[in-house]
C-alpha cells in the first residue's frame, strides 16, 4: 500500500510539473516569420504576391536568418504600368526570382550594424547591393522608410523604391 500510494504521489507530481510546464508555453505565440510578418504589416502585399509567384515562399519561412529589403506596395506603385503584371507572368519567373533575392541578405543586419558605414553587401541573388548608412540609410538609392522590423527568422527593413540588379 505504501508502495502504491509512493507510485501515484509520484505519477501526480510529475503530471503537475508537465501541466505547469505546459501552462507557462500556453499562450505564448512565437514571432511570426518573414512571410507572416509582411501580411501582417499590411503594406506589403505586392511584395508577398511576388514571392509566392516566384516560388520563393518556402525560403522566406524557413530558419535563415535573412534581412529582407521589403520594397512597399507604394513602391511597387511606383514601377512603370504593366511592370508588376509583366514579372508575375510564368515565363518571367527567372527575372522574378533575381529581382527578389536581390533584395535578400544573409544573415541579420540591423541598422545599428551598419550606421554611419557605407557597404557592398552580398545579396542572396549573388551579386552586391550597396548600402550606405551616413545619413539614414539608402539600399541602392531606396530609403530605408522603417528599419528593424523583428521577424522570427531575420529582419524586414522597409524600402521606398523596388531595386534591381544590374
Amino acid at each position: 500500500m505504501i508502495i502504491l500510494k509512493s507510485v501515484i504521489t509520484a505519477a501526480s507530481a510529475a503530471f503537475v510539473l508537465v501541466t505547469a510546464a505546459s501552462a507557462g508555453d500556453y499562450g505564448k505565440k512565437a514571432k511570426a516569420d518573414i512571410v507572416d510578418t509582411a501580411v501582417s504589416a499590411g503594406s506589403f502585399s505586392t511584395l508577398v504576391a511576388a514571392v509566392q509567384a516566384a516560388g520563393l515562399e518556402e525560403t522566406l519561412r524557413s530558419d535563415g536568418p535573412f534581412t529582407v529589403f521589403a520594397p512597399t506596395d507604394k513602391a511597387f506603385a511606383n514601377l512603370p504600368e504593366g511592370t508588376v503584371e509583366n514579372l508575375l507572368k510564368p515565363e518571367n519567373k527567372d527575372q522574378l526570382v533575381a529581382i527578389l533575392t536581390y533584395h535578400v541578405l544573409p544573415g541579420k543586419v540591423r541598422s545599428k550594424d551598419i550606421a554611419g558605414k557605407t557597404l557592398d553587401a552580398e545579396t542572396v541573388q549573388g551579386t552586391t547591393v550597396a548600402i550606405d548608412a551616413t545619413d539614414g540609410v539608402k539600399v541602392d538609392g531606396a530609403n530605408v522608410i522603417k528599419a528593424d522590423i523583428k521577424t522570427s527568422n531575420g529582419i524586414i527593413h522597409a524600402i521606398d523604391a523596388v531595386i534591381t540588379p544590374e
